[in-house]
């Protein structure tokens, strides 16, 4: 009935995209964590940017994370 033709056979997308999406999610949790932390210095009143540092690094660190937990090598769990 409605079989297309000459349809490209289905392959894997480039490996670029894989990790354009992790550095796009790097960006989004460093600079939502930044944000976070910008809004609760404003809400402070503190001299000292305290929350602002501690959102910045605590959400640093959580983005390494997920960049080494995405290109680790993953186990086989059958053996």
């Amino acid at each position: 009935m409605g079989t297309p033709k000459n349809k490209p056979p289905q392959t894997e997308p480039p490996v670029y995209v894989k990790y354009f999406g992790l550095a796009f999610q790097m960006c989004a949790i460093i600079g939502l964590g930044s944000y976070l932390g910008y809004r609760l210095h404003l809400k402070s009143n503190m001299e000292f940017p305290l929350y602002l540092l501690i959102g910045c690094f605590l959400s640093t660190a959580i983005a390494f994370y997920q960049l080494f937990k995405s290109i680790s090598p993953k186990k086989n769990k059958e053996e």
